[in-house]
């Protein structure tokens, strides 16, 4: 029991460690890309336009990585993941063109989805239910902590273009190789009809039993995306100083990384559902103190703050739901699900931020009071439904 033990533990923190780089790998890519490119002045929309290749490549691949998941098991689909990403990332240094390298994040969002998904749905598929929510919510905690740190490692451009590209790969290639010293696993296939039922019907299956859960990586896609893309655009339109955006942002992301792991180890105790209605009902009133007040760079940064304490563990906290919603043959679909509702979350967010900053540029703010009350709404609702198809 000991030895099983110590592998599962060996092999939960491996799958940690790969996605914490990948994280790490896009973060650093957003800000280093659209600086190289404003730089060379590159139109801000171009720009924009170029960084939705990686949710591109991810939404391109989604209706084709359950078949070799499912075939080859989850350690060939981490290798060919892994193998994606460090190419493309080499690639960056070769040639410098709007086209070639939104191909190259086309290639990245494929990579970066197969690692995942299969990392995803291999810890989901073999933690016991009582401990989901915490090794759910380390994962998250995982992701964002290499997303946080990758920005700090774009000034490497300054020495040398390709040299933050290089390191990244680097870094990318040393996880990756930890993936040879765990076993292969297969998932667990669906029996008996639902065997030969084609992806399609998967999908539907598993919407019907966990599509409020879907509503927690969407969220999270959503504000993570257009704060990230638009904010900025906002802030600075207000008279807020360059140097205090950049403290804002992360205010997010920070109070998401510090409560990542309570708010899973809470859901643990108190079930997925009251835990999300408290992040989603935190948030919004966190995001309407923003608007109210947000003429303080201050208090924006701590609204921001607190908005990331309540709704930064969405994506998490949703993965969690959903693996307790789904049946063990549908976990791989569930898994997908997840990341295609986070990818269409993310290129929704700031492309109807952009059009309320068009259209009424002091409502920005409660857009996201707005988006996270809906999302609560549909929660609160959805409980009976869920059940009665679980029935």
């Amino acid at each position: 029991m000991a030895i099983i033990n110590n592998h599962q533990q060996h092999r939960f923190w491996v799958l940690v460690i790969i996605v914490s780089i990948s994280g790490f790998s896009q973060g650093m890519l957003l800000p280093l890309i659209s600086s190289i490119f404003e730089q060379d002045g590159i139109s801000g929309t171009l720009n924009g336009l170029n960084a939705t290749g990686l949710y591109i490549g991810t939404l391109l691949v989604s209706p084709f990585m359950e078949a070799p998941l499912r075939k080859f098991g989850y350690k060939p689909v981490i290798i060919a993941g892994g193998v994606i990403v460090i190419i493309s990332l080499l690639s960056f240094p070769l040639w410098k063109s709007v086209i070639f390298w939104f191909v190259l994040r086309l290639f990245i969002g494929i990579g970066d989805h197969a690692l995942h998904f299969a990392t995803q749905t291999w810890i989901t598929s073999t933690v016991s239910p009582d401990r989901l929510g915490r090794s759910i919510s380390i994962y998250g905690l995982s992701v964002g902590v290499g997303f946080a740190i990758g920005p700090m490692f774009v000034p490497l451009v300054t020495i040398f273009e390709g040299l933050p590209f290089i390191v990244s790969a680097l870094l990318t290639f040393c996880a990756w190789g930890l993936v040879f010293t765990l076993k292969n696993d297969l998932p667990e296939v669906m029996a008996g009809t639902a065997a030969a039922g084609h992806f399609g019907k998967r999908v539907k299956a598993t919407v019907l039993v966990a599509w409020i859960a879907l509503l927690g990586p969407f969220g999270y896609g959503f504000l993570e995306s257009s704060l990230n893309a638009m904010f900025p655009v906002y802030a600075l339109r207000n008279g807020i100083p360059l140097s205090m955006v950049a403290l804002i942002i992360p205010a997010f992301a920070f109070g998401g990384i510090i409560s990542q792991v309570p708010l899973g180890i809470l859901s643990d105790k108190m079930g997925r559902r009251p835990v999300l209605l408290i992040g989603l009902g935190g948030g919004m009133l966190a995001f309407t103190g923003a608007a109210l007040l947000s003429s303080s760079a201050i208090t924006l940064m701590i609204m921001f703050f607190i908005g990331g304490i309540f709704s930064g563990s969405l994506f998490s906290l949703g993965v969690a739901y959903m693996s307790d919603l789904t049946p063990n043959h549908l976990l791989p679909t569930g898994n997908l699900l997840c990341g295609i509702f986070f990818s269409f979350g993310s290129l929704t967010g700031p492309i109807l931020g952009g059009w309320v900053l068009e259209v009424s540029q002091q409502n920005y703010l409660y857009l996201f009071c707005l988006f996270l009350g809906t999302l609560f709404l549909l929660t609160l609702s959805g409980k009976k439904k869920v059940e009665q198809e679980v029935l």
